[in-house]
């Protein structure tokens, strides 16, 4: 199969030929129709991942069919429109009995434990667990950019922050999770306040459903300026971004007894942020991370979108062929990017 392959972390990924995968026992073989370009692949292809293997082929956002079936998968097909979420439950430990696949003991991650969705073909293991069914109507490229920042904003907004109608919710950097977590919040009645430092950003983010925005840029204080527009703060407040400014914006925003939720990832030099304790403590305010989604949970949001109460294709920007991958992958520091960009060309 082609896919991209990088051998040294921060080293130049390349195009390379590679053995077809096969099926675990309880595995498929998914043949690759399409697959985002996360941020999260940023940071394994910068050697912030401890459980990347050298060399590695990254990508987790995916969608596709069955193109193998291991000899003990029973709810699986060859043929069968698939996607699954980026984080895989063992279907056996405490944790996946309980229903929280998310943060399995044993878990696997596509393109982070093993061999990812930068190539024609990628393994998954579990199938019966992990798997989840695509409706016919909706295409490989959308299915995909569910994957990780649009599922990860579901449960965000959905199951970890509880947002409710006519509740504030604050989100801060509109990228792809945070525009995900807008629509999501605006879906389900929130009304809310998108931050973030470019305009064109933010103009999307009110086309999405934000009834207010905030540019970085042009307030002396972030969080004042929230709760100035929310009268109080924010009942719920996702830092969608992934930094010690935006995390500690994001629980300054809240009114007495709110949420906060951390979507985006804070990894290497960013992994132990200073947050206002004091203000943790006097206001009794939560915080709750959100990492993925459960595949039984797809079954919620695939509804909301075939009611056309969700529209996740609007969230697509560039769809792009594997080799401008490598481009956009090695350059996600950058973010230049609007909307999420999808591998469709292999």
């Amino acid at each position: 199969m082609k896919a991209v392959v990088y051998e040294a972390f921060s080293a130049p990924p390349q195009i390379q030929h590679l053995p077809d995968p096969t099926p675990e026992a309880h595995g498929v073989v998914v043949k690759v129709m399409a697959t985002g370009v996360c941020r999260s692949d940023w940071h394994g292809w910068m050697g912030h991942d401890p459980d990347i293997r050298l060399p590695h082929v990254p990508g987790h956002e995916l969608a596709g069919i069955v193109e193998a079936v291991g000899k003990d998968v029973k709810q699986w097909r060859v043929g069968d429109r698939v996607t699954v979420p980026f984080v895989g439950g063992c279907g056996s430990c405490p944790e996946c009995y309980a229903g929280h696949h998310q943060v399995c003991d044993s878990q696997f991650q596509p393109g982070f434990t093993h061999w990812g969705s930068f190539a024609e073909y990628v393994g998954i293991h579990q199938a019966d667990v992990n798997l989840v069914a695509l409706p016919e109507t909706l295409d490989f490229a959308t299915a995909a950019s569910l994957g990780c920042r649009f599922v990860t904003s579901f449960r965000a907004v959905v199951d970890q922050g509880k947002a409710s109608a006519g509740q504030w919710l604050a989100v801060h950097g509109c990228g792809g999770v945070g525009l995900s977590a807008i629509m999501i919040a605006n879906a389900v009645g929130a009304n809310v306040v998108a931050v973030d430092i470019s305009a064109e950003k933010l103009l999307l983010a009110r086309e999405l459903g934000a009834v207010a925005t905030v540019n970085a840029t042009e307030v002396a204080d972030v969080a004042e300026a929230v709760i100035e527009v929310t009268r109080g703060g924010a009942h719920v407040s996702l830092d969608a971004l992934g930094h010690p400014t935006t995390c500690f914006n994001s629980i300054s925003n809240l009114r007495k007894r709110g949420k906060h939720v951390q979507v985006g990832l804070m990894l290497a030099d960013h992994s132990t942020p200073a947050i206002p304790m004091s203000k943790v403590i006097a206001h009794e305010l939560e915080i709750l991370g959100s990492h993925g989604m459960q595949a039984y949970r797809y079954g919620a949001m695939l509804d909301m979108i075939q009611t056309g109460k969700l529209s996740p294709e609007r969230l697509v920007g560039q769809r792009i062929s594997l080799e401008r991958s490598i481009e956009a992958l090695t350059s996600m520091d950058e973010f230049q990017g609007i909307g999420v960009t999808v591998v469709t060309e292999f």
